[in-house]
């Protein structure tokens, strides 16, 4: 039963999020790669282009990650909302929502930050 309600609620929660991206205006996209190294705590790094009112700014990516093993490279792209201004884009992200099903069968994390700029991302690199 409590598997049940668990599947029920994860449902529930992925609905949510997609409802909530379709109710939201796409503003702009992004293309990243970055190399993750972690054992147990781990450290990833990259950069990135975001694509925003006709022009193409460089960002640059790093964070902390926990309950990680290995070595990974990562190649990705992103759809963003709620950018009004570019310097929205800026700030700390954190995991919104992850493992959401995406059209194509997609697996893809959104990101949101303190200024409510969500990003639904997704690797388009395999392994």
């Amino acid at each position: 039963m409590n598997r049940v309600r668990s599947t029920l609620m994860a449902t529930a929660l992925t609905i949510g999020v997609i409802a909530s991206a379709l109710a939201e205006d796409r503003s702009a996209d992004i293309t990243f790669s970055g190399t993750g190294v972690a054992a147990g705590v781990g450290f990833t790094w990259g950069d990135g282009t975001l694509h925003f009112n006709g022009s193409n700014y460089k960002f640059t990516v790093n964070g902390l990650s926990v309950v990680d093993v290995g070595v990974a490279h990562i190649e990705g792209v992103g759809d963003v909302y709620n950018l009004r201004r570019l310097d929205d884009f800026s700030g700390n992200y954190v995991a919104a929502a992850a493992g959401v099903t995406v059209a194509g069968g997609a697996d893809a994390t959104v990101l949101e930050n303190q200024k409510g700029v969500r990003i639904y991302v997704h690797s388009t690199t395999q392994g």
